[in-house]
């Protein structure tokens, strides 16, 4: 399992019945995981006194109720190549924050990877492509170490917020591409304009719709929009990372389709595993998903 333990503003504390207790930066939150099938002893004191918990409704959905919570607030993360980034939270729809903190686990990995690449050639120009975009996690990341990256998420609202983001890091003026736009349609498109990427990087959600109504449900598209976006990776591609929070898609699914996909084209590798966040209270590890990476070498 490949664990996201760099963090300091963030925490998981404990987790039981359903739910787990985090701290982000100052504040306590209780949020519901359907990974968290356990019922240990909720002994810590933040299970009583925290400053915000989402009530999941047994009719679907669910609301927030605060306790002494700002509506908005920043978190920091300085990672294994030093350089700090920061996100602007604030609890919204169907329990989020704004920020999977267990992603930082691939920040990590691939901006190391593009630092190097521009160790070894500082001239190359390192174009990434952020789909499913989300508020810019591995935007900013990608793009604090140095590479130029296209950030593409159907939300306008999730745009604006990654940007925010960028800004709050130190990178308002860094070569980031905020476009609001279905991530299939961008890519046909890309395709028919001969644009190329030396990285891509896709969190795509269960199932969606982008900004026409377009239907997305991951069973039937991500294979096929895989081998889609192949056709705009460069012809000396660095790393290709696609991460999955849906049950079905477990690493070795992501594994056999990556490899089938991509390395049939490019050759490299591919590996893949649970990504996952340490508890603090019990030095065991929450799962959070899976994520699959191809590199070149």
């Amino acid at each position: 399992m490949w664990i996201a333990d760099n963090w300091k503003d963030y925490e998981v504390i404990d987790t039981s019945k359903g739910e787990k207790l985090e701290r982000w930066g100052e504040y306590l939150l209780v949020r519901p995981d359907p990974q968290v099938i356990w019922d240990t002893p909720k002994s810590q004191k933040g299970w009583k006194k925290h400053n915000g918990h989402y009530h999941r409704s047994s009719k679907g959905g669910g609301e927030w109720e605060f306790f002494d919570l700002p509506e908005e607030w920043s978190i920091h993360y300085k990672g294994t190549n030093n350089f700090e980034l920061t996100f602007n939270l604030k609890p919204f729809s169907f329990k989020h924050t704004g920020l999977f903190p267990e992603q930082a686990v691939n920040w990590d990995w691939f901006s190391s990877i593009i630092m190097k690449a521009k160790k070894e050639n500082p001239e190359r120009q390192i174009k990434v492509l952020n789909l499913f975009a989300y508020t810019g996690g591995a935007t900013v990341s990608a793009a604090a170490a140095g590479a130029a990256v296209t950030h593409v998420d159907a939300s306008k609202g999730m745009v604006t917020w990654a940007k925010e983001n960028a800004v709050a890091s130190g990178l308002g003026d860094a070569p980031i591409r905020w476009l609001v736009d279905d991530c299939v349609k961008f890519v046909e498109r890309e395709i028919r304009r001969g644009n190329k990427y030396d990285a891509i990087i896709m969190d795509p959600p269960s199932y969606g719709r982008g900004p026409k109504g377009e239907i997305w449900k991951i069973e039937d598209s991500i294979y096929p929009f895989i081998e889609l976006t192949t056709q705009i990776l460069s012809e000396s591609p660095l790393f290709f990372l696609v991460n999955s929070y849906t049950t079905g898609l477990q690493p070795a699914v992501l594994t056999y389709m990556m490899n089938t996909a991509i390395v049939s084209k490019f050759n490299g590798s591919v590996e893949a595993s649970e990504i996952g966040l340490p508890v603090s209270s019990n030095g065991l590890v929450l799962p959070c998903g899976a994520s699959g990476r191809w590199t070149s070498k």
